[in-house]
């Protein structure tokens, strides 16, 4: 039954391409495609999918069984990352032997870079039928029409409730097939600690007495992205980064970075590190090293970083849940249907009785080293450190997956960064990013083109990296150029083209979006003149 329904699917979508073609192989009306609309997806079997009767002229009658040697009746192209590309490969050729339909699936890297070539790729025509992302590139995705809705049928019941809601989108409708969750986990010590602390007040009470013992360094340290990273502070304290409404979906008109719950956790932070309780930088590799070698007791990581962790040979558990109840930051990834594609049944086909199967995804699991968004194949786990996270996780926060998102970033980092330096207060900081965000959300800095990069602290910004940041937004000359002239010492600098004061549109060194940083090596203090070309999305550096 499941073969013959594949069938009927492709030969459906031989008569829908045939039907939708004149006596030249160009369409007769180009689409039209609206930035905010998704084509619909039809998501039952058609009662007449098989016709009784159809001319030979008009259609090839499909036989429901294919010899061996016959070409194949369609391809499904998949993009992944270089973790999953292997095991989807495996289905390739049962399902080419099974269905006679040549399954491709391409390379490209990391789940990250997908998302940059989608949004080129798709609208041309020249994308796959299938892409693995993450929930929360959907903001960007749906108000594009990038991506199409999965039905799930009789499966859903087969997939956690929580990684279905990551996936679906304000609208209601489910946009992806997860197949994994990711969260932070609260690594302690278990040499230096033998039960885990149970407040925030006690990681800092812990610490302390170690340090005084000449023990550790420090209580605790923070990676890279502290809105990220330190978000179980912030949740505990009541902090939040929006609203919900009263349907459950993503407030954006309520910004909760300067909250009084918000500011209490920076508080916190910032008080731990001017007791020297807490590092001062937000560094990953700083954070790692110091849990790593036992120089902090507590950290807090996700599965990415359980191989390294484990290499170390540190003595460590994963507790099963945060002080004081934070919640971490829900990640799910997944795959997704491209909308611009000619076999979109045959995609959602594909996925629901191919990929939504135990065995698939217990490889997934298996290789990927994170949760299974399989309910079968998460009650097997028997890693006790993705147990512990998954336990801690239970009432984490999906990142919020609505386009806004992409404006809280850096103002929420550069905010954090700002007080717990003690370059700002925590309520001057936090107000400042949450201001910073809303003037985002109302459009206010659309037209700004900006240069953020390591080198802004010396050109009047608060902090680094910072796409919103006045001092280093480019002016337009008569030319249709866009100049920065800036002040700066001797050393190493590097940075990215960011647009409308947020990440969304950024261009590398090659032009691309998200492509790579620029670098800029002075030998001596210099005056440099930064010349940006629209057309181009390339920058001229000229140092003096």
């Amino acid at each position: 039954m499941k073969k013959l329904s594949i069938i009927l699917i492709v030969a459906l979508s031989l008569v829908m391409l045939l039907s939708a073609c004149g006596d030249t192989a160009e369409p007769t009306e180009e689409p039209m495609v609206e930035a905010t609309m998704v084509p619909e997806v039809a998501t039952e079997e058609p009662a007449a999918a098989e016709p009784t009767e159809v001319p030979a002229t008009e259609v090839p009658v499909v036989p429901t069984e294919v010899p061996a040697t016959e070409e194949p009746m369609a391809t499904l192209t998949i993009w992944a990352d270089d973790t999953r590309t292997p095991i989807l490969l495996g289905l390739a050729d049962d399902f080419l032997a099974e269905y006679n339909v040549e399954l491709i699936v391409e390379d490209l890297g990391r789940v990250q870079d997908i998302r940059s070539q989608i949004i080129i790729a798709a609208p041309a025509g020249e994308g796959p039928d299938i892409y693995i992302g993450v929930h929360d590139w959907l903001g960007a995705l749906v108000e594009s029409g990038l991506v199409a809705p999965v039905d799930l049928g009789d499966k859903t019941d087969e997939f956690v409730q929580s990684n279905l809601d990551a996936f679906t989108f304000t609208d209601g409708n489910l946009y992806g097939l997860p197949y994994s969750s990711e969260n932070l986990g609260f690594f302690y010590n278990t040499e230096l600690v033998p039960e885990p602390p149970t407040t925030w007040d006690e990681v800092l009470e812990i610490g302390r007495t170690l340090q005084g013992e000449g023990l550790v360094e420090y209580a605790i340290a923070v990676a890279t992205g502290p809105l990220y990273n330190a978000l179980p502070i912030q949740t505990a304290f009541g902090g939040y980064i929006f609203g919900v409404d009263e349907n459950g979906a993503w407030n954006a008109d309520d910004v909760g970075l300067d909250s009084e719950g918000e500011i209490a956790a920076v508080t916190w932070m910032a008080d731990a590190v001017a007791e020297g309780l807490m590092v001062e930088t937000f560094d990953y590799e700083t954070a790692h090293s110091l849990f790593e070698t036992g120089q902090i007791p507590f950290l807090m990581a996700g599965p990415w970083a359980l191989d390294r962790i484990r290499a170390s040979e540190v003595p460590y558990a994963v507790a099963d849940s945060f002080p004081d109840n934070g919640a971490p930051f829900l990640g799910v990834q997944g795959f997704m249907i491209n909308p611009f594609s000619e076999n979109v049944l045959l995609a959602q086909a594909f996925l629901t009785e191919f990929i939504a199967t135990e065995e698939l995804m217990q490889l997934l699991y298996e290789t990927g080293l994170r949760p299974s968004s399989f309910k079968s194949v998460l009650a097997m786990t028997d890693d006790p450190d993705l147990k512990a996270m998954g336990t801690a996780g239970a009432n984490a926060m999906p990142m919020p997956n609505i386009p806004e998102m992409g404006s809280v970033w850096s103002a929420a980092d550069n905010g954090i960064a700002l007080a717990v330096t003690g370059e700002q207060t925590p309520e001057e900081a936090m107000t400042d990013a949450a201001e910073q965000v809303r003037a985002l959300i109302r459009g206010a800095l659309v037209g700004m083109i900006n240069l953020p990069g390591s080198y802004q602290d010396q050109a009047g910004c608060g902090a680094q990296w910072d796409p919103a940041c006045p001092a280093t937004g480019m002016e337009e000359g008569d030319d249709g150029l866009f100049t920065l002239t800036v002040q700066l010492a001797a050393g190493d600098y590097e940075f990215k083209v960011a647009l409308d004061g947020d990440w969304t549109t950024n261009y590398g060194s090659d032009g691309a979006q998200d492509g790579p940083n620029y670098v800029l090596s002075l030998a001596a203090d210099s005056t440099v003149t930064l010349t940006y070309d629209p057309a181009t999305q390339l920058v001229e550096i000229v140092t003096e």
